[in-house]
């Protein structure tokens, strides 16, 4: 593995670098935040080692600053605040995991490891395609053969949950607890009603129909021939 060590506390920069070489990994260490973000962005690394506190720019500064690049590679935060509160800031703001000192190596070791096998998350989705129909989960936005379709907020977040669906029976007691936050049955034909109607904004004047009833049970988007 090729591992960013992040650390400006020369003594255990050394202790880690040695037990990681020793492990058979290539390690680069550097002891300040902007050094560290310089390298990270000038190089590719399986793993990053980071400090929370460091000179120049702090680990949570650098976190957010690469995941904002886009930079998914996994991040273990190491830090002397072991509190759960900060634990949460650190994963908040992109950490992978997070380790306090003082920490066995051994454990550094294991983590790391598992961090590898798991490689660079894939960044969330913000856009949801099925044939021209297109859904900007950003801007809210939806299009269909570049026509901008004006639907309501409900009808938004019914298109949205059928196509992180496609392919697969959306039931209606499955929309009501999505998308009404219904966790039963409240007998209404509420839900028809609003497919009824974003059917008709998304398929009515195109050719190949996208929203389907599925007889008895509720609705699916799949792709026409």
């Amino acid at each position: 593995m090729q591992i960013l060590l992040v650390e400006d506390d020369r003594r255990v920069a050394d202790h880690v670098a040695k037990g990681l070489r020793e492990a058979g990994h290539m390690v680069e260490h550097v002891p300040d935040g902007k050094k560290a973000l310089y390298t990270a962005a000038a190089e590719t690394f399986d793993v990053i080692i980071l400090d929370r506190m460091l000179p120049g720019v702090d680990g949570l500064t650098i976190l957010q600053t690469m995941r904002a690049a886009e930079d998914h590679t996994p991040v273990l935060l190491l830090s002397a605040l072991g509190e759960v509160d900060e634990r949460v800031k650190g994963l908040r703001a992109g950490a992978d995991d997070y380790l306090a000192k003082p920490f066995s190596f051994s454990e550094l070791l294991a983590r790391i490891e598992v961090l590898a096998r798991r490689g660079p998350a894939s960044p969330e989705k913000t856009t949801l395609t099925v044939m021209d129909l297109s859904v900007d989960l950003l801007g809210h936005e939806v299009t269909r053969a570049g026509k901008r379709l004006d639907l309501t907020a409900r009808e938004f977040r019914i298109l949205e949950y059928l196509m992180r669906n496609i392919g697969r029976v959306v039931t209606r007691s499955m929309l009501l607890e999505k998308v009404w936050d219904y966790h039963f049955d409240p007998q209404t034909n509420i839900i028809d009603q609003h497919v009824s109607r974003l059917r008709q904004k998304v398929d009515k004047g195109f050719s190949a129909q996208l929203i389907h009833t599925v007889r008895g049970t509720g609705y699916m988007i799949r792709p026409s021939a």
